[in-house]
């Protein structure tokens, strides 16, 4: 269980602590970096790509731009870790999955589901603790508190399925998110954009036949995890809700932006959204060691602002993104600076 407490965390790291607590007060602040010490307390091995370092970096990389005060537009937000975030991820996923993965923690279990998932004894506790990052960035974009927000978050989750683990996933933080804003905030229509190099297999899973959510996924093909071909466009009700754009190998900044421009912002115009999510992976980055693709910074930042003009006019700007893959250090601490960049400018 986790308890009530926003220092819950052991100092595994004092990077967050070592950020101003002035800009929490800035009431200039419209774009919020959401993160807590506790998300490096998720342990998957010192050879995994994804492990704690990545967002050490992150975080270093955006103390340096607190410690700049014409950047006095970014409120960094510690969110409140409780077991109140359980009951909205049942909204999504089993309650059977949930106890599992509990127990499979508690019990000292090495992997969830598949060799690639490794966990360790916080792991579920960090995930949730994840999911309310997510659910703490969304009510603060609600209430005025900021414009949008990027949740520096681990594990990912855009590979969970209802009812397994799978690719470094545990949670869908995304698909949680979004049936979050439908029921706690009572918003009718939720765009959420995938860009991480691997097709978001669950959370297409998720609102296959629904089409209060418009899924979209840009990705690496063929590739992990075999999924997201142009076919699969939805089932039922949610027919024409899921785009898919998959992309050989080696592709590029012209090629996203292409996409995004010619097949993203006229669909999502004509849907309307209400609130945007983007599944924001890093590992179609040039020199990514998990991807193919060949994404600059630049490119990342071109992206945003095209999200951030669909969400102008559309839902008053609201946008929460939410961090997915990204393995190169450097380069994923690059491109998620431009982001945050490109979020405010």
């Amino acid at each position: 269980m986790i308890s009530k407490t926003k220092n819950s965390a052991s100092s595994t790291s004092h990077l967050a602590s070592s950020i101003p607590i002035s800009n929490n007060q800035n009431p200039k602040s419209k774009t919020g970096f959401i993160f807590h010490e506790i998300y490096l307390k998720h342990k998957t091995g010192s050879s995994h790509p994804e492990r704690p370092q990545r967002l050490e970096l992150i975080v270093a990389r955006i103390k340096k731009m607190l410690d700049d005060s014409s950047n006095s537009w970014l409120k960094f937000i510690t969110p409140e870790i409780t077991d109140d975030y359980i009951s909205w991820i049942t909204h999504v996923h089993d309650k059977k999955y949930v106890e599992r993965v509990r127990k499979s923690c508690r019990e000292g279990i090495e992997y969830m589901d598949s060799a690639d998932t490794p966990i360790s004894s916080e792991s579920y506790n960090v995930a949730i603790a994840a999911v309310g990052g997510v659910l703490t960035a969304i009510d603060k974009v609600m209430k005025g508190e900021i414009k949008n927000a990027f949740c520096a978050i681990r594990p990912p989750g855009h590979h969970a399925l209802r009812d397994r683990a799978m690719g470094f996933c545990l949670f869908n933080n995304a698909a949680i998110g979004a049936r979050y804003i439908q029921k706690k905030h009572s918003l009718s229509k939720v765009l959420i954009v995938d860009w991480d190099v691997h097709h978001g297999n669950g959370t297409q899973d998720f609102f296959y036949d629904d089409p209060s959510v418009l899924y979209f996924s840009i990705h690496q093909s063929p590739f992990y995890p075999g999924t997201g071909s142009k076919e699969e466009k939805g089932i039922g009700k949610g027919y024409g809700y899921t785009i898919n754009i998959p992309l050989p190998a080696g592709s590029g900044d012209e090629d996203y932006k292409k996409a995004f421009l010619e097949i993203l912002k006229p669909k999502a115009l004509e849907f309307k959204p209400d609130f945007i999510l983007i599944s924001a992976g890093f590992d179609a980055y040039k020199d990514d060691p998990l991807g193919g693709m060949n994404i600059t910074v630049k490119g990342y930042s071109e992206m945003t602002r095209i999200i951030r003009d669909i969400a102008d006019k559309c839902c008053h700007g609201r946008i929460v993104s939410i961090l997915e893959g990204g393995y190169d250090l450097n380069g994923l601490a690059d491109s998620v600076e431009s982001h945050i960049f490109a979020l405010e400018i």
